[in-house]
């Protein structure tokens, strides 16, 4: 009888797994991980190096402290002209204290198109990479679902400077693995063909990074 296709070729894999004798252990070989970790720095050069980093990006800092939070955050939205701000629903309310607009509560259930209303979004984070200039969101009650950072053009985010850690490895140790995470390297930005820098495809527009340096 003539062998089918598929006989064929599970037969030509079967034998060249004769060949190639046993196989090998499905775990492998270990892999060596002598990744650069529990780095740390002053205060003082943790924010310098942050804010380096971050204005390369184009993001926008202010550095105040946790007392002006609310203040920082109302004038950063006031010279944007954001009359309609999102928040997620765990936001600290006396965050937005100083802020004359309204103001929108997020909830799941909200279509992502409605967000696009918004003129901004001001969130909390998790932690944040000096050395890359990298915000991490987890999804936590004060950061909110990942579209609320990611469709309105403009993204006010606190970052408190005891959560600012030196590289990939020290950030990367403080999330819960099981927590969607969205990273932030400044302002939503691409290049079309003509490498010519285009911004706000994939995110906002604008980034304004309120640093709490006594939080």
């Amino acid at each position: 009888m003539t062998a089918t296709a598929r006989e064929t070729v599970l037969g030509r894999i079967r034998d060249a797994l004769a060949l190639s004798g046993p196989v090998p252990d499905a775990a492998g070989p270990a892999v060596p991980r002598a990744y650069r970790t529990g780095r740390t720095l002053p205060d003082h050069e943790r924010l310098e190096l942050l804010v380096d980093r971050l204005v390369d990006y184009r993001a926008t800092v202010r550095t105040c402290t946790a007392a002006r939070t609310c203040e920082e955050i109302a004038e950063a939205l006031r010279e944007r002209g954001a009359r309609r701000v999102g928040v997620p629903a765990g936001l600290d309310e006396a965050w937005l204290a100083g802020y004359d607009g309204e103001v929108r509560r997020d909830f799941a259930d909200l279509p992502a198109p409605r967000l696009a209303e918004l003129d901004g979004v001001v969130t909390a984070s998790a932690v944040t990479c000096a050395e890359t200039g990298t915000i991490f969101l987890d999804g936590s009650p004060d950061q909110g679902r990942r579209a609320l950072s990611l469709v309105p053009d403009l993204h006010v985010c606190v970052v408190d400077l005891s959560s600012v850690v030196v590289g990939v490895p020290e950030a990367v140790a403080r999330l819960v693995p099981e927590r969607p995470t969205t990273l932030i390297s400044g302002p939503s930005a691409t290049s079309d063909i003509e490498l010519e820098r285009v911004e706000g495809v994939h995110g906002p527009r604008t980034l304004v990074v309120v640093i709490r340096t006594d939080a």
